[in-house]
C-alpha cells in the first residue's frame, strides 16, 4: 500500500467516523462515553493523516 492510498483510507475512515458522531449527537439514546471514544479515535486518525502528509 502506498502512502497516498493509506492517507486516502485514513481520510475515508475519518469522514465515516465524523458522520457517526453527528448521528450520535442527534440520537437521544447514545451515551457520552461512546461519543467521547469516537471523538478520540477521530482525533487519532487526524493526527496520523497530518503525520503522513507533512
Amino acid at each position: 500500500m502506498t502512502v497516498e492510498s493509506h492517507v486516502l483510507e485514513l481520510r475515508r475512515k475519518h469522514q465515516t467516523l465524523s458522520d457517526k458522531i453527528d448521528a450520535a449527537h442527534r440520537s437521544p439514546g447514545m451515551d457520552d462515553i461512546t461519543i467521547a471514544q469516537m471523538k478520540k479515535e477521530k482525533m487519532r486518525l487526524k493526527e496520523e493523516i497530518a503525520r503522513l502528509t507533512h
